[in-house]
């Protein structure tokens, strides 16, 4: 093929451009407005709109009416019909002639109107509303529209991506919750092993140097590592009951205990304790104890032991009260609670007649008349006994009322003494304790047992002595952790407390109830 036939008609190319031009978007419809847009006289707008009235004007009615050439006429909207001038509108209707097609003043795209939609009379305004109708051809209208018709393609999307979102985060807030549940089961469980191991609680020990005071530390013959921990926590020495014990254990200390009393400190450390107990000088040579609450029974082994002396001496020398002044069928409570130190030479009887002076000491200090001595006497071991320091006073008022009103004083530490079971606590006895008629048993008999129960001490006897005053009849401890215990007037109020007592049990059941 040549050259000139290859080339391409230069016909074409502007038929091509034609074509492109045609398929452009028609321009825009201009909607009058109320200001003047005349064209200035002279200028080519308005020759060329004196041209068009000229060729589209109809032919005059009336000879002796001109047409009206002198009106200028205004761009209208291509799809709005002449229209006359309207009430509320500020837009003037154009002249007659309205086939004529309007002269574009500029170039934009115009929504098409439907072949059967009659659009209503006066100029058009744009709602906003109307769906534009393709421009024929495949203009730029058609590429944009594709685009952004104005409709919410993206909503579907969104909201399956919030719902899904929404699922994640029920999911995230359930693993941490149960993350949450299992680190309370795990802190409740093992919180104060998991303290321990990683040294977060509370130190057991103290610190050194916090060392105060005097006490007394009484070690009986066989008394391993177990019992002598228990001793020093009882006494103030240690922090904690176990401490010293898992001291001899954690440094793999083999250590021989000696019977007899140690003078140590309180809050000493474990380690200081150690070395309080293998100093000679801190054991005190025939000395000898008497426990608060203790009984003769219980007392007697551990001193016989510690003063290096038989028990039946001891035994002898208790068995007759006369021969200390004593009118009583026993020295039951009158053998003072404290720590003694006697010489090497001492006898059993010296011993014992140390102890009750004391006791006649304490009493003179209460103002006990000596005819009475016995009775308070009594009256102090029950409290002793029953209550904690700070509610001897009533305790005492509860013996008293109980006495007064003629009342059984159903006293669980007398029955146990009298039926030989003091290790049961304060608070409940067995049945048989309660039921078995001795003369102890404040349950079966009125007034006071035969004989004091237990040695009471300093505290105990001045409130025998001066009970507090109060209406009170009965009393319960409702903590025995604590010591807490209620007071009451009435039965009502007294099972209520009962009650208390219970429910402390139930959650507590290996605290001794």
């Amino acid at each position: 093929m040549s050259e000139r036939e290859s080339r391409a008609p230069e016909h074409e190319q502007s038929t091509r451009l034609g074509d492109l031009f045609e398929n452009l978007p028609a321009p825009s419809p201009q909607v009058p407005t109320a200001g003047d847009d005349t064209p200035a006289p002279g200028s080519r707008r308005a020759a060329r709109e004196a041209a068009a009235r000229e060729q589209e004007a109809p032919p005059a009615p009336d000879a002796g009416v001109a047409p009206a050439a002198d009106v200028p006429a205004r761009p209208v909207s291509a799809s709005a019909a002449t229209t006359a001038e309207t009430p509320g509108n500020d837009h003037r209707s154009a002249v007659p002639g309205a086939d004529a097609e309007p002269v574009a003043t500029r170039a934009m795209p115009v929504a098409a109107t439907s072949a059967d939609e009659t659009p209503a009379p006066g100029p058009r305004r744009s709602t906003g509303t109307e769906d534009p109708a393709p421009a024929l051809g495949g203009g730029l209208d058609e590429i944009f529209a594709a685009q952004d018709d104005g409709r919410d393609h993206g909503a579907p999307t969104k909201k399956k991506r919030r719902k899904g979102c929404l699922v994640a985060l029920i999911i995230v807030l359930v693993i941490l919750g149960g993350i949450a549940a299992g680190g309370v089961w795990v802190a409740n469980t093992f919180g104060d092993r998991i303290a321990d191991a990683m040294g977060w609680g509370e130190p057991k020990d103290w610190e050194p140097g916090q060392a105060t005071g005097e006490v007394y530390v009484t070690i009986k013959q066989g008394d391993t590592g177990g019992p002598v921990s228990t001793a020093l926590y009882e006494a103030g020495v240690t922090k904690t009951e176990d401490v010293f014990y898992d001291y001899l254990i954690d440094e793999n200390i083999a250590v021989t205990f000696y019977p007899g009393v140690y003078r140590l400190q309180k809050k000493m450390t474990a380690e200081d304790a150690l070395a309080a107990l293998r100093n000679e000088e801190n054991k005190l040579e025939n000395t000898v104890s008497m426990p608060e609450g203790g009984t003769i029974e219980s007392a007697l082994p551990s001193m016989a032991e510690t003063l290096g002396m038989p028990l039946a001496d001891l035994e002898a020398a208790v068995a007759d009260p006369s021969a200390y002044g004593v009118e009583a069928q026993s020295l039951e409570g009158w053998l003072f609670p404290a720590v003694y130190t006697f010489d090497p030479e001492v006898t059993a009887t010296q011993v014992i007649q140390r102890m009750v002076d004391r006791t006649r000491e304490s009493l003179a200090s209460a103002g006990v008349p000596d005819e009475d001595a016995q009775r308070i006497l009594t009256i102090a071991s029950i409290i002793q006994r029953e209550g904690r320091t700070d509610d001897f006073a009533k305790v005492s008022r509860v013996i008293q009322n109980r006495l007064d009103d003629d009342m059984l004083l159903q006293m669980d530490s007398t029955a146990q003494y009298g039926y030989g079971s003091l290790h049961e606590g304060v608070v409940s006895s067995s049945a048989e304790a309660l039921e078995d008629p001795n003369e102890w048993n404040t349950y079966v008999n009125k007034g006071l047992p035969a004989t004091p129960i237990a040695s009471p001490n300093d505290a105990a006897i001045d409130a025998a002595m001066h009970p507090a005053d109060g209406p009170w009849i009965y009393f319960v401890t409702v903590n025995l952790e604590t010591g807490e215990t209620q007071f009451s007037e009435t039965l009502a109020e007294h099972e209520q407390g009962v009650e208390k007592w219970r429910d402390w049990c139930r959650a507590n059941p290996d605290a001794g109830c």
